[in-house]
């Protein structure tokens, strides 16, 4: 089997690329450190605090460091507030917990965060849900990231970024149209006033290999300019049979103070992937009798010629102006690129309950194509105000995004001609079409183009009392059409209100209630042939929140209601060709959150949240049933005093039962409650040198990955990794 990019002329791009990258990474760092720079690195750092904005959060760092929480985000609002003075559940994974339990992937981190849960239906294209809704909002630094399809497409590495931010609930401010559920902010490492490089090796389970780079520092003897290069490589086999994966990931960025008060920044991130025998969709649940199957965990749908590739290209530029020690104005434009290329088999049914084996009427194949371009720009003016004999914080921005979707799958018209043995049994040999050109394709190629003027501050209203308010007007075009269907849709100024009210307890705690918004465009159309209003996401929270262990960490408690509202039922009717739909009330989930973050005692560090959630429809009944009613994230460390040198920790992520009605048989599909244990320990051999051991599911685990869709795969069972970072 040829892949048409990745094994062009015999040659690996991905390989060839990750060696030129580390190439480059190692000119960088004797670049870095060379002695003029060595002995000026003191003076420099003091000229940079004179140009950087100390208060904004996104110039926050939490690598280097072993903590769990920020002091401040502006992933909610753009306003830079503590956790205290954020009206919405907020949720953090910094650089400490990423590297502490390798988590290497966005799907990794999402997974440790509290109220999130990661779909993993098929291996190479993941979902997220969060208060019972999918996950529909990204950010890169704080600017949206709009979502197609609202899931991921191959693993997004964590070698580029800093920390994760989360806030659940409906985000409709910073995010504009979407699902209530979750906005997930990524904010990017960013070049440091002093030379840096660290160069780490992993080894581990299923033939895993990694190596990855990291090289910052000032450019020039002022350090007015500075740079970073990240580099990673990983290869490996898999627990699950005959799947292969390479991911190659380079990332370089540019930061230029051209005055005293003028900063410019550019980077590029490059990512492929390359996944061999992947699965799309996944394991037949049960026989065609109603039986569960009972696969092992290494089984597999894929065949041995089926691939998913995926190479992103992202570029940015940005420009911040201080405009007084109190004001700022910031320009961003990012870029996006992905191209996706597969090669796929789906099985469509069960398998035969006496024999085990899938009959050839329900196998499809295709070759599927997909094709992503992005922009997205974004202005804002943020600072401080006086009013009223009180200071007061303001932001006033718009901005811009334009999508196109092009997308392409290959089918055969005719019956295919094998069916599968049992899959316990199967090699992952089935005929490979000789010519997919040759079958006929279905086409999709669509463009969302949304703008926004978008307003919120921070008003200090008393001595204990302290608002932080906001809208958002939008307006939203779609041009084109997916596999045959219009997605031709307008809508004008569309407002998106955001409302919240902190009332300081004490010096440590405060209360606070919060109304926000989110909308959703929809392209069904009602009986007069006009697109339905948008669906209406609002969510209601109250709750406390509090620092604690001696302003350490941060505590939160919260009650939530989200609602989905003027979601499109279909009536039976029709309007030419098309069904007519009418609004009625979707989804309404509501539940308890209890969070904690910080360091909790000397040289222990700690993230921990529980969730409780009810999910129910129009009529009162449960729904969504495959998502957990009960939700535990944990993870912690600790650094002994008398023994600074090492580290131990551990993550648990545990959930209770889930289930989901069948397609093809009566019944209910079950996935038992589960808990997996991480483990992990580091020791510091010198100040340059550190290795760690992790050890993943420690049980031994047996356990399906999703119940979203009527098929599931084994998650991974116990696994390790060792590694070895050397630093300076």
């Amino acid at each position: 089997m040829s892949h048409p990019v990745s094994r062009l002329c015999g040659v690996d791009p991905l390989a060839l690329a990750v060696r030129r990258a580390l190439g480059l990474a190692t000119a960088s760092a004797f670049v870095l450190m060379s002695p003029t720079l060595l002995a000026q690195q003191a003076e420099s750092a003091e000229e940079l605090e004179t140009v950087t904005v100390e208060a904004e959060a996104l110039s926050i760092v939490t690598e280097g460091s072993d903590d769990y929480r920020v002091s401040r985000t502006s992933t909610a609002t753009q306003l830079d507030l503590t956790p205290r003075e954020t009206p919405q559940s907020v949720s953090v994974v910094t650089r400490a917990q990423i590297e502490d339990f390798n988590l290497d992937t966005i799907n990794d981190v999402l997974e440790t965060t509290p109220g999130v849960t990661v779909e993993r239906l098929e291996t190479d294209r993941t979902y997220f849900t969060s208060r019972g809704f999918e996950i529909s909002n990204l950010q890169i630094d704080g600017l949206r990231v709009p979502m197609p399809y609202n899931n991921v497409q191959g693993d997004v590495d964590t070698a580029v970024y800093d920390r994760v931010e989360v806030v659940r609930g409906a985000t409709g401010l910073m995010s504009g149209s979407g699902n209530p559920a979750a906005t997930v902010n990524f904010i990017r490492k960013r070049p440091t006033a002093t030379p840096q490089v660290s160069v780490t090796g992993t080894l581990g389970s299923d033939d895993h290999r990694r190596l990855a780079l990291d090289v910052s520092g000032p450019l020039d003897d002022e350090g007015r300019v500075r740079g970073r290069l990240v580099a990673a490589g990983q290869d490996g086999d898999s627990y699950l049979d005959r799947l292969h994966r390479e991911r190659g990931v380079l990332y370089g960025v540019l930061e230029a103070d051209l005055t005293d008060s003028t900063q410019l920044a550019l980077g590029h991130t490059w990512q492929q992937n390359n996944t061999d025998s992947n699965m799309w969709g996944s394991l037949p649940l049960y026989d065609s009798a109603g039986d569960p199957t009972d696969y092992d965990v290494s089984t597999t749908s894929a065949p041995d010629w089926s691939y998913w590739d995926v190479e992103t290209q992202r570029s940015f530029v940005e420009l911040t102006q201080r405009l007084s020690d109190d004001w700022q104005i910031k320009g961003t434009v990012n870029y996006l690129d992905m191209v996706s290329d597969t090669q796929l088999l789906y099985i469509w049914g069960v398998p035969d309950a006496a024999t085990g084996t899938v009959d050839s009427s329900q196998l499809f194949i295709s070759q599927y194509d997909r094709h992503l371009e992005q922009w997205t720009a974004d202005l804002h003016a943020k600072g401080d105000v006086q009013a009223f004999g009180r200071r007061h914080q303001l932001v006033l921005g718009t901005d811009w995004s334009e999508s196109r979707n092009q997308q392409e799958s290959r089918y055969p018209t005719t019956a295919l001609s094998e069916g599968l043995p049992p899959l316990e049994e199967w090699d992952g040999s089935y005929p490979e079409p000789d010519a997919w050109i040759a079958y006929p394709s279905t086409v999709g190629d669509a463009t969302i183009r949304e703008r926004s003027l978008y307003s919120a501050g921070k008003l200090d209203l008393a001595d204990r009392w302290t608002a932080v308010v906001g809208a958002r007007l939008s307006w939203l075009d779609t041009v084109g059409e997916q596999y045959a269907s219009s997605q031709d849709t307008n809508l004008d100024e569309e407002l998106t209100p955001y409302a919240g009210l902190i009332f300081d307890v004490t010096e440590q705690a405060s209360l606070y209630a919060s109304y926000t918004e989110i909308f959703n465009p929809q392209t069904e159309i009602d009986g007069n042939g006009d697109f339905l209003d948008p669906v209406e996401g609002v969510s209601y929270e109250v709750g406390l929140k509090a620092d604690v262990f001696d302003g350490g960490a941060d505590a939160a408690l919260a009650l939530f209601r989200t609602e989905q509202n003027n979601v499109a039922e279909p009536t039976g009717e029709m309007v030419g060709t098309q069904q007519v739909h009418k609004g009625v009330d979707g989804i309404t989930s509501e539940g308890v959150e209890v969070t904690l973050a910080g360091e909790l005692a000397p040289g222990w560090q700690a993230s921990v949240g529980y969730t409780y959630l009810e999910i129910e429809d129009a009529d009162g009944e449960a729904t969504n049933t495959y998502i957990p009613r009960h939700l535990v994230r944990a993870a912690t460390s600790y650094r002994p005093a008398s023994l600074d040198a090492l580290k131990v920790g551990a993550r648990v992520r545990w959930q209770d039962d889930i289930d989901r009605e069948r397609d093809f048989a009566d019944g209910k599909t079950r996935q038992e409650a589960y808990a997996l244990v991480d483990l992990m320990a580091s020791y510091d051999f010198s100040d340059s040198l550190t290795g760690s051991l992790n050890v993943n599911n420690v049980t031994d685990e047996k356990y399906l990955t999703s119940l979203k869709w009527d098929q599931a795969f084994h998650g991974a069972p116990r696994h390790v990794m060792a590694e070895l970072t050397w630093t300076y």
